[in-house]
């Protein structure tokens, strides 16, 4: 190669614009060649890609997508991905990921494009991976079909890390907290092209797949399913020696293959055993269990008496001391769990257990709970909730620490939250009134906890109808404690503003100006949940004129100098909560209607001087509920 660049330096002088080009060329592939040799692999992001807020100003970043160090500028690519709802066809697959439907039932071998696969079955999609600017991408597009998608949800949940929350922000116009169901989303996928290293090496790689980590996953496990050494996965991924292991579910690795991948290759997940090798296995524990027995029996008696003898402290699975600080007397309904029971709980993680993105459904005991990874933050929250003990705030059973994240195990709550509940349009339960104000009556309750009898006192800070949780009585308690802070002298007063986005139109404007915290930011938010009780409109919602604006700016608004006026009540009611007597009329609750709105407006007043405490609001809605039910007794006997 060298000798051919040097030819060039032979040229007359006549020809010196030739001279320049080649010269050009010559010292452009010295720079190429000697920086595709010193950045020959790329490098693994670990949990970087589940954070929205990288950067990559001091180069390219693998939170973003995998950067251009290839031979090639575009080439053939593989992209691994698992059934899910909405997206278990051929084609529904094709069109989520713009590929050529024929092709993917070819190399998946998949006869019927229509025909609805298993859920959680993987498929491989390949894709023309081309350099743009600094990265590889495959592109793609993708209408938001509802107002709950977010650039995190699309990105880890919709492609299942795929692309990257950071990835998606640069490359689309709009806002985080500004998503809308039909707006189009140019989707960057991750690819990327094999290096000159990988070309010549003894398999000759002439294709990287990406491939999506599940729990179980280990680079050893990954390179013999793909029929690949472990030390050119390990490689391919930046990592120095194929020891390294350090790998994180829902992040990506690239996969070095000499040949296209196989539908073999592929399989699905959590798929459970037939029955004959159900009734192997149980022979065969049977079996072990009878012909072990007397042995167990013996051995624990042995090692009982010699842990007596010994006079040694029983060794326990503890957590990291963070964690620790603040538990100095933990409840004996607190448990440290093992992350083996955690998996087994969640039958291993599975998607079909799988809640939200990193939420899970489990059971423990025969008691179902959710299990959330919370990363290695979660400290706070863990030392909040242990010292709590309130019917109104959700209870925590224990946690678990494994590989830098922590897991929380908390009390099934089988409605859902708030939110989705009041968005399911076809529940009959949400025609009562009774249920509503009992909901509303449960948050001011925790909130009353929080504020007056808690030890120190706490400000939520994040109530949203997201964070309130119905159980199967629908009985609310309030969730997510991750924002709380006392109100301890020292504690209170100004604070950074963290504003998640499903937190939208819940800030008082207090803290929205300056940041300013106290327990009435927990009322204004209050007041905007009871609104939403009231009218069944989600906090964000539409004006007349189709435009996007605050539930509190809207019905401050509607009410004008006429606050509290009957007729203007009624058009703000949910139609869901017109009940009718069983001979037929409609029951009139427009006066009930008007004493919650007038509450919820004083909770929303702009002077935070002016508006209620908890207490005032729990007893106010003490007095409404009573007079609801007796309401309710005399048009139903």
């Amino acid at each position: 190669m060298f000798q051919t660049q040097l030819q060039f330096l032979t040229i007359k002088p006549k020809n010196i614009s030739t001279f320049n080009m080649n010269l050009f060329h010559f010292i452009f592939t010295l720079v190429v060649f000697f920086t595709i040799q010193s950045h020959a692999q790329q490098m693994y992001s670990g949990n970087l890609v589940l954070d929205c807020n990288n950067s990559d100003e001091m180069g390219a970043s693998p939170a973003f997508l995998y950067a251009c160090n290839g031979i090639k500028p575009s080439c053939p690519a593989f992209l691994m991905f698992r059934t899910q709802p909405l997206y278990d066809t051929v084609m529904t697959i094709s069109k989520l990921m713009s590929v050529d439907h024929t092709s993917l039932a070819r190399i998946n071998n998949i006869m019927e494009s229509n025909k609805i696969l298993p859920l959680n079955k993987e498929l491989i999609i390949p894709v023309t991976c081309s350099c743009i600017g600094e990265y590889y991408q495959a592109n793609t597009t993708f209408v938001i079909p509802t107002d709950d998608d977010t650039y995190f949800t699309i990105a880890n949940s919709t492609y299942q890390g795929l692309t990257t929350c950071s990835s998606l922000m640069r490359n689309n116009i709009y806002d985080q907290y500004d998503l809308h169901p039909g707006q189009n989303l140019q989707v960057p996928l991750r690819c990327a092209c094999p290096t000159v290293s990988q070309t010549q090496t003894t398999m000759g790689v002439r294709f990287l797949l990406t491939y999506l980590i599940t729990w179980k996953d280990s680079l050893k496990k990954i390179s013999k399913r793909f029929n690949v050494s472990t030390r050119d996965l390990a490689l391919a991924n930046g990592f120095s020696s194929a020891n390294e292991n350090d790998i994180f579910p829902f992040t990506t690795l690239l996969v070095p293959l000499s040949n296209e991948p196989l539908s073999s290759m592929t399989r699905t997940l959590g798929q459970k055993q037939n029955l004959s090798e159900k009734r192997v296995l149980i022979g065969v524990i049977v079996g072990s269990v009878l012909a072990i027995l007397c042995c167990l029996c013996v051995g624990c008696f042995l090692w009982k008496r010699n842990r007596k003898n010994s006079g040694k402290k029983e060794i326990k699975w503890v957590l990291p001391k963070d964690i620790q600080l603040g538990i100095a007397s933990v409840d004996q309904n607190f448990k440290i769990y093992r992350f083996e029971e955690l998996e087994e709980a969640s039958d291993g993680f599975s998607l079909q257990n799988r809640l939200s993105a990193s939420v899970y459904e489990g059971s423990l005991g025969g008691k179902k709970v959710v299990i959330k990874q919370m990363g290695a933050n979660a400290n706070k929250e863990v030392k909040i909730l242990q010292k709590f003990n309130h019917f109104n705030l959700i209870g925590l059973y224990g946690v678990c620490e494994h590989d830098k994240a922590c897991f929380l195990v908390y009390e099934f709550m089988e409605n859902g939250c708030l939110k989705d509940w009041l968005a399911n349009k076809t529940s009959q339960e949400n025609q009562t009134w009774i249920d509503r104000i009992r909901i509303g009556l449960d948050v001011a309750k925790g909130l009353q906890y929080l504020h007056n009898f808690a030890s120190p006192a706490y400000v939520h800070k994040d109530i949203n109808s997201n964070n309130i949780l119905l159980s199967k009585d629908l009985r609310a308690k309030i969730s997510k404690f991750g924002l709380a802070r006392s109100t301890e002298k020292g504690q209170n007063g100004n604070s950074s503003i963290k504003c998640p986005l499903e937190s939208k139109g819940y800030h008082a404007p207090e803290y929205i100006e300056s940041g300013t915290v106290s327990t009435k930011i927990d009322v204004y938010a209050f007041g905007v949940v009871l609104l939403e009780l009231i009218t069944g409109w989600k906090a964000v919602c539409e004006n007349d004129d189709g435009e996007q604006v605050m539930l509190s700016e809207k019905v401050i608004a509607f009410m004008g100098d006429e606050k509290y006026a009957k007729d203007k009540v009624n058009y703000l009611i949910d139609p869901r909560l017109q009940a009718r007597q069983p001979l037929g009329f409609v029951i009139d609750h427009g006066e009930l209607a008007t004493r919650l709105v007038k509450l919820s407006l004083a909770c929303l007043e702009a002077d935070p001087e002016r508006r209620l405490s908890m207490n005032d609001v729990v007893s106010t809605l003490m007095m409404i509920q009573m007079d609801a039910q007796c309401l309710d007794i005399m048009f139903t006997v």
